[in-house]
């Protein structure tokens, strides 16, 4: 998909770099989609988004015009009016294609076709005051063109990260000549953060944490690599998988229904230790390994810094939800021993389940074709998760690929099932605390996630790997 160019010189002119992140920044810089009916059209082939012929700014269409305007294709969803995983038309939301008898040859097609390759709009469920940032960066008063404490010390850790990324590269057996595009990759990178740290304001739009992944993602494919983390996933996601059914006989063994879900919600808590976007994480994966109910054990102590479930408790006990929507993260056990035991006893409780994950590799974060075939090696013969049904759970295609989020900018096939959908949940620290801590929705949310960064640890003035349960109701309409 991404050719390496030979030609790509690490000393490349400043003006090179600022034409990048001017570029980039277009694709991520805030905007008001309530007052404008522009369009961007996304290219899965070359990952870049390009101007619609008819637009002259990177602005998306206000997602109320949806309903009236998307057809979702037959691929994706049956004639029935709630696509579900049991039916086979629906084969990318059931299973790995191979499972459902059709040919390679076919399989790779309809993947190609399901791609998210049409507009990205914005999450029809936001209240219209939004933005994809929880903590602020500087202050308008600030010199644009002298670096914030803020932004340095962002831009430091994004720095620290390059030797782990870079170890990473160099092993990734399916690229040629993988160490020397790793030290192509980690040499442009940090070029880059040290422009940004040298004249801040040279990309036209405040920094913020979209732009450093966005930036790292690209010059990662630039130079060849599109998912330098394939292996430690499918090594995680295997260990998690023998785990799956112990996880889950132990959490039905708990017969208050209160106490269930708080030891769901910890589940969570120790699954989202598994992000090796994190260097103390990371290291210590290296190192240690990880230990599921190790993690479990030494969550920090409550009350968290942000502390809602005694709320969500009671709510539980007296609400189902008819359809939730869970922005999920990353692979291994956050997904498969943290996110699906919960997702399991929702579906047991009646509620429809949307699962939405990654359109493209970043991180150790799961991809919604991962997440296909993890579903797939768990579910029995009846398509039953340990004898939970899985007829309403569904497999959706985010349109994201970076480990925050952006919900003014996520697949069609996602913003037709948030159409009717009663609670929205975004998990882990990228989506549920960096970028979305504050989003206010028309309908009940929950954002949890582990606080992993210094950086914000500082900014709610917690300690590390304190947790955050955020629930609220609708706030609007």
């Amino acid at each position: 998909m991404f050719r390496y160019q030979s030609q790509f010189n690490v000393h490349q002119t400043k003006n090179k770099t600022k034409n990048m992140i001017l570029r980039i920044s277009q694709e991520i810089k805030p905007y008001n989609t309530h007052t404008h009916t522009h369009t961007m059209i996304r290219s899965s082939a070359c990952n870049k988004l390009f101007m619609s012929p008819t637009t002259s700014s990177p602005l998306v269409p206000c997602c109320s015009s949806i309903a009236w305007n998307f057809n979702p294709p037959p691929s994706l969803f049956s004639s029935s009016s709630s696509p579900t995983l049991s039916s086979k038309a629906n084969f990318l939301s059931c299973a790995h294609t191979k499972t459902l008898g059709i040919e390679e040859e076919e399989e790779e097609a309809i993947i190609e076709k399901s791609s998210t390759s049409s507009e990205l709009v914005e999450f029809p469920l936001l209240n219209e005051e939004y933005r994809a940032c929880t903590i602020p960066w500087r202050d308008p008063s600030d010199d644009p063109s002298v670096p914030a404490p803020t932004e340095l010390s962002w831009i430091n850790l994004l720095l620290n990260t390059i030797p782990s990324y870079k170890e990473r590269a160099e092993t990734d057996s399916s690229v040629p000549d993988a160490a020397n595009r790793a030290e192509i990759f980690a040499k442009r990178y940090a070029e880059i953060l040290e422009d940004l740290k040298k004249d801040p304001a040279s990309h036209g739009v405040p920094l913020d944490i979209r732009l450093l992944c966005r930036l790292r993602e690209q010059v990662l494919r630039e130079v060849g690599f599109r998912d330098i983390f394939k292996k430690v996933k499918e090594e995680e996601n295997l260990k998690a998988i023998s785990l799956f059914e112990n996880v889950v006989r132990l959490n039905d063994a708990i017969e208050d229904e209160g106490e269930r879900l708080e030891n769901l919600v910890r589940g969570i808590f120790a699954g989202n230790v598994f992000d090796l976007g994190s260097i103390e994480l990371a290291e210590a994966f290296s190192r240690d390994g990880m230990s599921f109910s190790s993690a479990c054990e030494k969550l920090v102590a409550r009350p968290w810094i942000i502390d809602d479930l005694d709320t969500f408790k009671m709510k539980w006990r007296k609400k189902k939800w008819k359809k939730v929507i869970i922005f999920v993260d990353n692979s291994g056990a956050d997904i498969i021993l943290g996110i699906l035991p919960f997702v399991r006893e929702l579906l047991r409780r009646g509620s429809k389940v949307v699962l939405a994950a990654n359109d493209l590799p970043s991180i150790n974060d799961v991809t919604y074709l991962e997440l296909i075939e993890i579903i797939s090696k768990l579910r029995d013969e009846e398509g039953c998760l340990i004898g939970v049904s899985t007829s309403n759970l569904l497999i959706a295609n985010s349109g994201n690929d970076l480990p925050v989020i952006d919900l003014t900018r996520v697949s069609q096939e996602v913003a037709y099932h948030a159409s009717d959908a009663d609670l929205v949940i975004l998990e882990g620290m990228g989506r549920g605390i960096e970028t979305n801590l504050y989003a206010q929705f028309k309908c009940d949310s929950l954002k949890i996630g582990m606080v992993k960064h210094v950086e914000v640890a500082e900014f709610l003035g917690s300690r590390m790997y304190d947790c955050v349960i955020k629930y609220n109701e609708a706030t609007g309409s």
